[in-house]
C-alpha cells in the first residue's frame, strides 16, 4: 500500500484548455487495461523536456530529443506502457518513428510534431501492430465530451501505470500576470527510481503563456527541484521523461524571464505540483511503507550536500532499517562517511530522527535513548535532519524504505 497517498479523484482535476487526451486498450503487453494514451496539443502550444541521463536511452527517448531538437512545433504525444522499447536497437527507432508517422498522418502534421514514450519491459521487441491498431480508439477517445473536465487526466493517469498501484494526478490554480492559469500534472513511477532522473513519466500542462524558448528551462527548473529529489532503489531508467506543456490560452502576457514577478509567479505555482507527483512516486514505491526525508543542512556547498542525501538514501542497510524500524542509525553515519567528502570533520557531524538529537559533535548524544530512536521509526513519515557543520548550504531529497515486497514485486516483474 502507499504511504499516506490517497487516489485522486476526477472531480478534483482541472481540464487545460488547449490539451485534448485519449485513452485505448492496446492489448500491449496484457488484455483489458488501459495503454495506450494520447495528448493532443492545440496549435500555438510549447513545450520543454528532460529526459534520463542514462547512456542507453530509450529509443522513443531518443526520437524525442530529435524531435524537440528540430524546431518544429509539438502537437501530439503518445504513451504506451507495458513495453519500453529500450534496448531494441535500431528496429526500436524505426518503430517509434513509425508510431509518429502514424499519428501524424492521421492528424494532417509532420512526424516530427509527435513526441512518443514508453515505459514497461527492457529489451523485448514494441508490438508494434498492436500499438498502431489501437491509436484509432485513442485518437476516438479524445474526441468524446467531457462530463468533468478531469475525466481525461484522471484517465491518462491509469493508462500510464505500470508497477504503480494507484494513478498519480493533481491540479492547481493561481494568478500569472493578472489572469488565472491552470494546472494540472499526471506520473507513473514505482521503482528503479533515482535522480537525473527515474524510471517514471510525468507530464504536466498549463494554459499559461509561455515563451517557447524558455520551456526546456521552465522544465530543467522544476525537475531539479522535484523528481531530480527522489530516489527509491538508485537505479536509473532507460526511459524517464519530464514534459512541461504551455498552451497559453490564459491570456497572460507571455512569461519571457523566470525571475520576473510572473516568472516567480508560473514557478509557485508549477513547482508544488512537480513536488507532489514526485512525492507520490516514493510513497508508491514498490513495497514502501515509510517515506522518508533526508535534509542534509550545515554543507559547504549544495552539490555536497547533496552528496551525502544521497548516500543516506541510497543505502539498502539504512532503508532495511527503516522496514524493521531499527535504530541501527550508526549505518546513517556510516553513509554519511563514506559520501565522497574528502576533507569531513566528523567531530562536527549532527544527527536528528524526528525530534530526537541522536549524534551530537559526531558522537552518540548523552541524553539519547534507543526507544526514543524506535518511536520515531515506527512512523509512517520519517525526518532525517543530517548536520555537517561546514557552511550554511542545505539540499534535501525524498525516499522510502526497502521491504520484502521489493524483492517479490521486482523479481516477478515479468511474469
Amino acid at each position: 500500500m502507499p504511504v499516506l497517498l490517497n487516489p485522486p479523484r476526477a472531480a478534483d482535476l482541472l481540464a487545460i484548455p488547449g490539451v485534448r487526451i485519449g485513452v485505448a486498450q492496446a492489448g500491449i503487453r496484457k488484455a483489458n487495461r488501459k495503454d495506450l494514451t494520447v495528448f493532443l496539443l492545440d496549435e500555438g502550444s510549447a513545450v520543454g523536456a528532460v529526459f534520463t541521463q542514462n547512456r542507453y536511452a530509450a529509443a522513443p527517448v531518443q526520437v524525442c530529443r530529435e524531435h524537440l531538437g528540430s524546431g518544429s512545433p509539438i502537437r501530439v504525444m503518445v504513451v504506451n506502457t507495458g513495453n519500453a522499447n529500450a534496448g531494441t536497437g535500431e528496429p526500436g527507432l524505426a518503430h517509434a518513428r513509425q508510431t509518429c508517422s502514424a499519428l501524424a498522418l492521421a492528424l494532417g502534421l509532420q512526424h516530427e510534431q509527435v513526441l512518443p514514450f514508453s515505459t514497461g519491459v527492457i529489451m523485448e521487441p514494441l508490438p508494434l501492430e498492436r500499438l498502431l491498431s489501437g491509436l484509432p480508439a485513442a485518437l476516438e477517445s479524445a474526441a468524446q465530451p467531457v462530463v468533468t473536465g478531469g475525466e481525461q487526466w484522471l484517465s491518462a493517469a491509469e493508462g500510464i501505470m505500470t508497477t504503480d498501484t494507484l494513478p498519480k494526478a493533481i491540479s492547481r490554480q493561481a494568478t500569472v500576470g493578472g489572469r488565472m492559469v491552470s494546472v494540472t500534472g499526471i506520473a507513473k513511477g514505482a521503482g528503479m527510481i533515482r535522480p537525473n532522473m527515474a524510471t517514471m513519466l510525468g507530464f504536466v500542462a498549463t494554459d499559461a503563456c509561455v515563451d517557447p524558448g524558455l520551456m526546456n528551462a521552465l522544465a530543467r527548473r522544476l525537475a531539479d527541484v522535484s523528481f531530480n529529489r527522489v530516489t527509491v532503489d538508485g537505479d536509473t531508467s532507460t526511459n524517464d521523461s519530464f514534459v512541461i506543456v504551455a498552451t497559453g490560452q490564459a491570456g497572460n502576457a507571455a512569461v519571457t524571464d523566470l525571475d520576473s514577478p510572473d516568472g516567480q509567479a508560473l514557478l509557485a505555482v508549477l513547482t508544488p505540483v512537480a513536488q507532489h507527483l514526485a512525492h507520490a512516486i516514493v510513497r508508491d514505491g514498490e513495497g514502501a511503507t515509510k517515506f522518508i526525508t533526508v535534509q542534509v543542512e550545515g554543507g559547504g556547498t549544495a552539490a555536497e550536500c547533496l552528496q551525502v542525501a544521497y548516500a543516506v538514501a541510497h543505502s539498502p542497510l539504512v532503508k532495511t532499517a527503516f522496514f524493521a524500524s531499527d535504530p541501527n542509525l550508526g549505518r546513517i553515519l556510516a553513509a554519511v562517511g563514506y559520501a565522497g567528502i574528502a576533507d569531513l570533520d566528523a567531530t562536527k557531524i549532527e544527527l536528528h530522527l524526528g525530534d530526537v538529537h541522536v549524534v551530537a559533535a559526531g558522537g552518540r548524544h548523552l541524553a539519547y535513548r534507543e526507544e526514543d530512536g524506535q518511536r520515531v521509526m515506527k512512523e509512517a513519515e520519517i525526518l532525517v535532519r543530517i548536520g555537517l557543520g561546514r557552511g550554511t548550504a542545505a539540499e534535501t531529497v525524498w525516499t522510502c524504505d526497502f521491504s520484502h515486497d521489493y524483492v517479490t514485486i521486482n523479481a516477478d516483474y515479468r511474469s
